[in-house]
């Protein structure tokens, strides 16, 4: 059995650097690369489903806490989709060969982000991602599901404090939502354009998730007309999809799309 190796990798220049915790387990290719939720870490119950599934069959597996996220350095109140982004470019630049790019919730809009900068530095022909599962895709979250949904006191408090907590039902205290986070958000806004990855996707989506509406996963299909797309909504699926079931379906979609490739 290859032994996870833990690492270091040093994001940013100058003050706006930080140290991000990864965690590699050497394997063959397509390797597996997790991108995990807003206020998740890398040690969730679909992190370490991939992980037993990349002991199982001998595959690579990385994933990594972003600044401000479990084992990382850096504040949660300093994190954007920036600097998330920054640090998903980093530890996806280390990788070797061909790889899954797996994310969850706003993972799943890194992943379509990640992939867009990937294939426009190395060349859409060269591009080493061999397919994408997202689950629960939270694309474009810090307008349509975080400040569109926002009361009007919310979004003053907003501006005029800088930052706002959310209700959450993972969270007894509520998510923190900075001004900064949703200021940042607008950049990196998907909008109605098709988006191009080049590889094939599979999309999981909860009909009962609370957080990304399942419609919100199917507008996103229809923006992914030019590729490979599989969506599969699971009736009774939250927004975590952690069940056993769930898990079991995300290790088929990871397979499925490598098969598809």
């Amino acid at each position: 059995m290859n032994e996870t190796r833990a690492e270091s990798v040093r994001v940013g220049e100058g003050a706006d650097a930080r140290d991000i915790a990864v965690l590699t387990r050497p394997g063959t290719a397509p390797g597996v690369f997790w991108l995990g939720g807003f206020a998740s870490d890398m040690r969730g119950t679909k992190a370490e489903a991939l992980d037993a599934f990349a002991v199982r069959t001998g595959r690579a597996f990385t994933r990594f806490d972003y600044s401000g996220h479990g084992a990382s350095g850096g504040t949660f109140a300093e994190g954007t989709l920036s600097r998330w982004l920054e640090e998903a470019r980093a530890v996806f630049d280390r990788t070797e060969g061909p790889q899954v790019i797996v994310g969850s919730s706003m993972g799943g809009w890194l992943a379509l982000l990640l992939t867009e900068a990937h294939r426009a530095a190395v060349g859409a022909d060269r591009s080493r991602i061999a397919g994408l599962v997202l689950i629960a895709p939270a694309v474009d979250m810090t307008r349509v599901l975080m400040f569109d949904t926002m009361t009007r006191k919310e979004k003053k408090q907003l501006r005029e404090e800088g930052a706002v907590r959310s209700p959450s039902d993972y969270d007894p205290e509520g998510y923190l939502i900075t001004r900064a986070l949703i200021d940042d958000g607008e950049t990196h806004l998907f909008g109605d354009r098709l988006i191009e990855t080049g590889c094939p996707v599979h999309i999981l989506q909860g009909i009962e998730d609370t957080d990304v509406p399942w419609k919100h996963a199917t507008q996103l299909v229809s923006r992914l007309a030019s590729d490979d797309v599989v969506l599969t909504l699971v009736k009774d699926g939250d927004h975590r999809l952690s069940r056993a079931e769930d898990l079991d379906r995300l290790i088929a979609a990871v397979e499925g799309v490598t098969a598809m490739d």
